[in-house]
């Protein structure tokens, strides 16, 4: 095993973000014309700091729609690879990254992606990697680890050898099982070379589908800092959930044995579509080269105070603000969209 690999953190240099673009044949099909409206806003953000890869069954609609938005110069960092697929989640059906910390190499990790448990088609999604791989897109060696299920909002790294899960997620059925909690551990510290994991046992959204995934609730930050959503609301039917999650925050211990620095987000408002609430949450924000890309609800007040809360964990980065109530239509938003390469 090779020591020198690590799990990095989000704000560490990337070499690209991938996006996975939406059509006709996925979930999108009734929102078609407004999620392509969101990934155009988002390909345009993040072109102005570094380079995008664009996964679509249909490439040559899909640069007709960005000629139209982007700049000659950000479209020269656009790269494309048509593959079949069958929705948009990059960030749990693209491949995970190793670093080594004394060359700076890297490796990537395929694992498996089965719709969050079997609750969706996942076959093409799960293919993406080796689509990439086989088109020399995706350079670095890549491993397969097909034998594990694990997607990529379901792990948080610090980028100093802690991983941060949820047991709600990573014990779900149709996972990993018959390995117990003490079993997947083992497996996510030999697999990322973790030095220990993390688990936090409380916060699931309502409305999200993947059982809790980390990258919703908690995410790392320089300096030991971990921003969380809080709720406030005693009337809130997640209060106590929540208020649950921000104690067991409290508790926990950095490995000098120092408690973290906790910044808190607010709960956005409930937001519904007819009578089902959706997992809006300023959590899932996506960290690129000097910016964070930060979700909004229409919500002034909270959009303001999120925002600012991010900026202190990201003193030195443009806070740029994207739209994101189109996304949490289909129970995801910008972070689970995306997915960086380093």
């Amino acid at each position: 095993m090779n020591d020198n690999l690590y799990f990095p953190a989000e704000w560490e240099q990337q070499s690209m973000v991938q996006l996975t673009w939406p059509h006709a044949g996925t979930d999108w099909a009734d929102d078609l014309d407004e999620i392509t409206e969101t990934f155009l806003q988002l390909a345009e953000l993040i072109t102005r700091y570094e380079r995008l890869l664009i996964v679509a069954p249909d490439t040559d609609a899909t640069k007709r729609q960005l000629e139209e938005r982007l700049t000659d110069e950000a479209l020269s960092k656009v790269t494309f690879c048509q593959c079949p697929t069958n929705d948009t989640w990059a960030r749990d059906h693209g491949a995970l990254t190793l670093r080594d910390r004394e060359s700076g190499n890297t490796r990537l990790l395929n694992f498996r992606f089965n719709g969050w448990g079997r609750k969706f088609e996942a076959r093409l999604d799960n293919a993406i990697n080796s689509h990439l791989a086989k088109a020399g897109i995706l350079s670095a060696p890549m491993s397969s680890h097909d034998d594990f299920v694990l997607e990529g909002g379901a792990v948080e790294s610090d980028g100093q050898g802690t991983v941060f899960t949820t047991s709600q997620c990573l014990l779900a059925p149709n996972r990993n099982q018959p390995l117990t909690r003490y079993g997947i551990e083992v497996q996510l510290q030999r697999r990322l070379h973790a030095q220990r994991i993390v688990w936090l046992d409380h916060g699931n959204l309502i409305g999200d589908d993947t059982d809790g995934h980390i990258d919703t609730i908690v995410r790392c930050a320089p300096d030991d800092t971990l921003l969380y959503v809080a709720c406030d609301d005693a009337s809130d039917e997640q209060y106590e959930d929540f208020q649950a999650l921000q104690a067991q925050l409290r508790t926990l211990r950095t490995t000098d044995d120092m408690p973290y620095r906790l910044l808190p987000l607010p709960m956005p408002d409930a937001i519904y579509d007819e009578e089902e609430r959706l997992p809006a949450t300023y959590a899932n924000f996506l960290v690129i080269n000097g910016a964070v890309i930060v979700p909004t609800y229409a919500q002034p007040e909270n959009d303001d105070r999120a925002a600012a809360t991010i900026a202190q964990a990201f003193p030195s980065r443009d806070i740029l603000r994207l739209d994101a109530r189109t996304i949490i239509r289909q129970h995801g938003s910008i972070h689970c969209l995306t997915m960086q390469y380093y």
